[in-house]
């Protein structure tokens, strides 16, 4: 029998549209050793809205070699955040499950910093 699972509250469209989700193109990825846990550094051009840092722990399914030029989604308008020696300047979005994480990519190319809606 399957379980189904609560939706957290729901938002409205106010909500959602002051979400910035963006698609960017991995530039650099590398070992985040100063990280707890295993984590890659990441440098994602956003095209008009600039080159962002973050960190992911996308450790389980990804090398940082195979990542760079592909194209994510990303949360772009929270507060920067300071994550071991990196500031991190957005969110990647991923599907996760248990402790792995799947990137969320676009299924063709598009322009660096088109919004998700």
């Amino acid at each position: 029998m399957t379980t189904i699972k609560q939706i957290n509250e729901l938002i409205n469209w106010t909500d959602f549209s002051k979400i910035e989700m963006r698609v960017g193109t991995i530039v650099r990825a590398e070992i985040f050793k100063e990280a707890k846990k295993p984590a890659y550094k990441i440098t994602i051009d956003f095209g008009n809205f600039g080159i962002k840092k973050t960190s992911a722990q996308i450790t389980k399914l990804y090398l940082p070699d195979e990542i760079i030029g592909k194209q994510v989604i990303a949360v772009v308008n929270f507060p920067s955040k300071q994550i071991a020696t990196i500031q991190s300047e957005c969110l990647i979005l991923g599907a996760v499950n248990e402790d792995e994480v799947t990137l969320l990519t676009t299924d063709k190319p598009v322009k660096n910093g088109l919004r998700i809606g």
